[in-house]
């Protein structure tokens, strides 16, 4: 069975691959598990620093609450972080809107997304 809390490092797809998979789950939660994999791909091994912050942050600002894909969109941004050494405003605030809302209620947004701004504090010195 495959669970999205799962750990692993998938390839990046083609960015019209992600374009697709992504628009389709942030309208149809029942291929949010294919979303997910295809955002940690894009966020660990895509070379696009634009293209993987912009995503992050529609996956970030679009899903519904109690998505897991919101806790995720805050991880794979303090991926990018790590990577590339920066990111943009818009990023900044939602990664730590997302953080903030997972330590008021986890059940709108897990865990992940605290990692992922602990990852974006890490990494990127300003904050």
């Amino acid at each position: 069975m495959h669970s999205h809390l799962s750990f692993e490092d998938p390839p990046a797809p083609p960015h019209e691959v992600v374009v697709e998979t992504l628009e389709r789950a942030l309208r149809d939660r029942s291929v949010e598990a294919e979303a997910a994999e295809v955002l940690v791909g894009t966020a660990l091994n895509d070379d696009d620093a634009e293209f993987v912050e912009h995503w992050c942050v529609q996956v970030g600002t679009r899903a519904v609450p109690g998505s897991p894909l919101l806790g995720l969109a805050g991880l794979c941004l303090g991926h990018a972080a790590r990577r590339f050494g920066r990111l943009g405003d818009e990023a900044l605030g939602l990664v730590q809107s997302l953080a903030a809302r997972a330590e008021a209620d986890p059940g709108d947004v897990d865990g992940r997304a605290v990692d992922g701004y602990d990852d974006v504090r890490s990494f990127l010195h300003r904050w």
